[in-house]
């Protein structure tokens, strides 16, 4: 479906990259398109690219409904074939 999910950051690269971490999932992705990242922050992914930061609280809620609607799953599938 490749919506785009909340991920926390755990890792930040040279080249305006960064790794991103959810249910044990890690992927290497782009901030490129963000003013402002840190270690910690929760930004929301799509395609490899940071989108938008946004609070944990805000992250968890999405994650939450993803689940309840029963997409959560493959989403991180799909994560999880480009993982780093």
């Amino acid at each position: 479906m490749c919506l785009a999910i909340p991920a926390k950051v755990t890792a930040l690269e040279e080249g305006e990259m960064a790794v991103v971490a959810l249910e044990g999932v890690k992927k290497r992705i782009s901030v490129a398109l963000l003013d402002e990242v840190a270690v910690g922050d929760y930004v929301l992914i799509h395609v490899g690219y940071a989108l938008h930061r946004l609070s944990e609280e805000e992250a968890q809620r999405t994650l939450a409904l993803m689940a309840e609607a029963g997409i959560l799953q493959e989403e991180l599938a799909e994560m999880g074939e480009g993982a780093a």
